[in-house]
């Protein structure tokens, strides 16, 4: 399975209630919707946690996940130009993206 993790913040000044509208109604149905995508994932980033001997404060506020089943399906989707030009519009909506492409080796799911 190859994931991709995005981590980012919001531009300064920008209005966190309407982006959360924005990324939890339509960004999240479009994510949901891409070709192969098996999971998707947002979250909001906990910065006041930090283990203990730790630095305090998170860099980055939010982070989204996308699984897809294998590398080929991964590339056919994501590189694909529909997506890159939409993923360039998106990209004005938040700060400082890092983008992380990993091949999960092992995977478990709990109840809870």
């Amino acid at each position: 399975m190859i994931r991709l993790t995005v981590l980012y913040n919001l531009p300064p000044g920008a209005d966190e209630a309407e982006f959360l509208r924005w990324r939890t109604g339509p960004h999240q149905s479009s994510n949901e919707g891409m070709f192969g995508v098996i999971a998707t994932d947002f979250g909001c980033i906990d910065q006041q946690w930090t283990p203990a001997g730790m630095q305090a404060g998170a860099p980055y506020r939010f982070m989204t996940i996308m699984d897809f089943p294998d590398r080929e399906t991964f590339e056919r989707a994501f590189l694909a130009q529909d997506v890159q030009d939409k993923l360039s519009e998106d990209l004005k909506k938040i700060h400082n993206p890092l983008f992380l492409v990993s091949e999960i080796l092992i995977s478990s799911q709990t109840e809870a």
